[in-house]
């Protein structure tokens, strides 16, 4: 059992088995998504976000690739991709960890000890250094706007209409349009 992909095939079964929803794309054990909760007493709590986990051939020597799939607020995050700054996945990796140390410790820690000194968000860490109390706040808009169960539901098209929810279809203008010619993140 100590092949990779054998190695792969266990730590996603064990995912899997766990009491995360995992849903795999393409049929395939490289790519899927996992639903993720902000862990409790941090400003992320009531949180839920859709992570999106590639493993490279050479997992589990080589870490994972995760991002979130719907926005949060954090200066360890691309706010534009969801891509969670790789020096933060790679300095602490080691093929004696699983799956489940991304969704139970990694990610957890990610969200309770922000990083604003490595960041991937500028303006979510230079806020964080500058107003510690308007960026709890932002932190909890972004919870409260797009970590809903529903928003990990959605496709792209319908979470950027949420964005123009004042607008009406006619100020608009054709916006389905100018949707689909959006490239998936």
């Amino acid at each position: 059992m100590s092949s990779p992909s054998k190695r792969r095939e266990m730590d996603v079964m064990k995912l899997m088995m766990s009491d995360y929803n995992v849903e795999t794309i393409n049929d395939g054990l490289n790519e899927f998504n996992v639903e993720f909760h902000g862990p409790k007493e941090s400003l992320y709590e009531g949180g839920v976000w859709k992570i999106r986990v590639e493993l490279p051939d050479a997992y589990p020597y080589k870490s994972p690739s995760i991002g979130f799939v719907n926005k949060i607020f954090h200066p360890n995050v691309d706010e534009m991709s969801g891509s969670v700054c790789l020096d933060v996945i790679n300095q602490s990796w080691s093929p004696m960890f699983d799956l489940l140390n991304i969704f139970e410790v990694f990610l957890p820690q990610l969200l309770l000890y922000p990083n604003p000194s490595d960041p991937l968000n500028g303006d979510a860490a230079s806020l964080m250094m500058k107003d510690q109390k308007q960026y709890d706040q932002k932190v909890k808009e972004y919870c409260e706007r797009y970590a809903k169960k529903e928003n990990i539901t959605k496709s792209p098209a319908d979470e950027e209409t949420d964005d123009d929810e004042d607008v009406t279809d006619e100020e608009a203008g054709s916006s389905d349009d100018e949707i689909a010619g959006h490239a998936d993140p």
